[in-house]
């Protein structure tokens, strides 16, 4: 049973990887960096931009930040690959829930790992008016960008709001693997912090 679960977390994860980089490649390899295309009027766009740093549009230090954030995500992808296995070789059996929302957000981290390791040596620079190729070199290893592209500018605050008037509500640009982080880590907290709270 244990095998068979560690089986169906693993399918799970690369399913979800693969999701993250299909969407990835097709939105570098056809869209000029900046475009975007409304899919559901103006409040949910596929905008292309590339994140240079952390999840969400964040930045980190420049170039030495970029490889500290990359290490990081390597070891975090790591410890939480480890976790699992801990998990599931466990006699009294782990909440399924569990499992699967670790395995959310270590699938998350390694779809962005992807893109700060490889996708500086096997692309060509996106700009505003090119579209990216295989075969380029825009960064060396562990500073390639991420990219982002789903958006949701749900509304403007009005001006008269205090501190974010004249705001977008959501401004950040994310990816796909962002999602898996964010919607795994939520999960766990609402459905299973009783889990964690004893270990």
């Amino acid at each position: 049973m244990k095998n068979k679960k560690g089986k169906y977390l693993l399918l799970l994860g690369i399913l979800l990887v693969v999701i993250d980089q299909v969407v990835k490649v097709l939105v570098k390899t056809h869209m000029t960096l900046g475009e975007s295309i409304p899919v559901l009027g103006n409040w949910f766009q596929l905008l292309f931009v590339e994140n240079k740093g952390m999840a969400f549009g964040m930045s980190f230090g420049g170039e030495v930040g970029k490889y500290i954030l990359t290490v990081f995500r390597m070891v975090l992808f790591g410890a939480l690959c480890w976790w699992i296995s801990a998990l599931l070789k466990r006699e009294k059996p782990v909440p399924a829930g569990v499992l699967v929302g670790l395995t959310l957000i270590t699938a998350g981290a390694f779809g962005n790992i992807i893109d700060c390791l490889c996708y500086g040596l096997v692309f060509s620079q996106s700009t505003v008016d090119t579209v990216a190729a295989f075969g380029g070199h825009y960064a060396p290893f562990m500073q390639g960008r991420v990219v982002d592209m789903f958006y949701f500018p749900l509304w403007r605050w009005p001006d008269w709001v205090p501190l974010v008037g004249g705001d977008i509500f959501f401004e950040p640009v994310f990816n796909f693997a962002d999602s898996c982080v964010t919607v795994g880590a939520i999960y766990l907290i609402l459905f299973h912090w009783k889990f964690f709270a004893k270990e």
